[in-house]
């Protein structure tokens, strides 16, 4: 195994940039004027008090994730549900109470460190094997010999409000061409146009059900949409799509939940099992993607998990994490989805310490893959 980095000059994607900024600034607003004209003394007094923590998933109770996925229990009327979450009702006011809340991470905020991104790209195209290059946020490129896999890409700014930590000191189309993109969700810190708009439009996408109107805004028609389950075979290799507790949306007026969501099982033609969990609460489902797969590297997004009350049921903090790990019994641990953007109230560098604390505490610290943005993992 091993880690490089190396770069070049930045590159340009302006247009695709401004139209998906105006489109992201007029659904953004909504929220932000009622934060900033709405009293908070009133606010904090229609919400209450919040609860101590609780069970933030619905146990499985002997049932199988299979067996859900098989009986559609996810597939609602004119969206999807999540069967092994809680509601979501209510999540309106909670997101104005955390952001009228106090961040107890603030006085460690200014400590967060901003790496511009450089990659030598040479090692990666000549080894000829498995590789895992994380680039920024979830944003990783798996090698598979001669295929190259690229998941939720993202190269640059989100909002215009949220802080890159992680930017791009090279043009993205420097990036070995993927022959597969792999979309675990549509929000938009995974699922992002301008990122995808600079890769040719006959890319191969494969997505969750849903984000058809995104894609052919694109123009990226050469897609496999998978339900929870399904497989995709690309020779010897083989992607399938596993559920997670999660939830998505793109637009506030339609509402969420219109695409579905989850994680993907990679058997690459080597021989060795990757697994991205996708953005995911903990549930009890784990230990059984562990028996139905011999996982090799899982991959978790880890990041945006404090405060616990309002992020529990959608995000893994670095406890839940490896506690997941174990019962997947998988060999290797990486952790993405940090050191990029500031979505939660830890610091975008606290991850990475957070969960070599867990892991030492449970003796696995020897499991961890710890590499940082621009490094690259290859798989022996």
């Amino acid at each position: 195994m091993g880690w490089v980095t190396l770069g070049n000059g930045p590159g340009s994607y302006e247009t695709m940039k401004r139209r998906a900024f105006i489109q992201k600034m007029f659904f953004s607003v909504q929220a932000m004027l009622l934060l900033r004209f709405a009293d908070p003394r009133v606010l904090l007094a229609a919400l209450g008090e919040m609860d101590g923590e609780t069970l933030h998933y619905r146990p499985l109770n002997g049932r199988s994730l299979r067996d859900i996925a098989l009986g559609k229990e996810h597939h609602g009327h004119d969206a999807f549900i999540n069967p092994i979450g809680l509601s979501r009702k209510g999540r309106f006011f909670q997101l104005l109470k955390w952001k009228l809340s106090q961040n107890s991470f603030r006085p460690y905020l200014k400590d967060q460190p901003t790496t511009p991104i450089a990659i030598d790209w040479e090692p990666v195209r000549g080894y000829q094997g498995v590789s895992v290059t994380f680039l920024k946020h979830a944003s990783v490129l798996i090698k598979d010999v001669d295929r190259y896999l690229l998941v939720d890409p993202v190269f640059s700014d989100i909002y215009w409000f949220i802080e890159d930590f992680s930017p791009l000191a090279f043009n993205p189309r420097q990036i070995p061409v993927p022959d597969h993109v792999l979309i675990t969700h549509g929000h938009y810190d995974h699922l992002d146009k301008p990122s995808l708009a600079t890769l040719e439009k006959n890319t191969h996408v494969i997505s969750p059900l849903g984000h058809d109107g995104v894609f052919k805004d694109l123009g990226m028609m050469n897609r496999t949409r998978l339900d929870w389950y399904d497989i995709y075979r690309d020779g010897d290799r083989s992607v399938t799509f596993l559920p997670g507790n999660h939830w998505t949306m793109r637009n506030p007026v339609r509402g969420p939940n219109r695409s579905l969501w989850g994680g993907y099982i990679i058997e690459t033609s080597t021989g060795h099992t990757i697994y991205v969990t996708g953005d995911s609460g903990y549930f009890d489902g784990f230990t059984e993607i562990g028996g139905d797969f011999d996982i090799d590297l899982a991959i978790f997004n880890l990041g945006a998990y404090e405060p616990r009350w309002f992020m529990a049921s959608s995000h893994m903090n670095p406890r839940e994490t490896v506690q997941a790990f174990k019962e997947l019994n998988a060999r290797k641990l990486m952790i993405v989805h940090w050191g990029t953007f500031r979505l939660g109230d830890e610091p975008v560098h606290f991850p990475p310490l957070d969960i070599k604390k867990e892991l030492n505490k449970e003796g696995l610290l020897d499991r961890l893959v710890d590499i940082r943005h621009g490094e690259t993992f290859f798989v022996n």
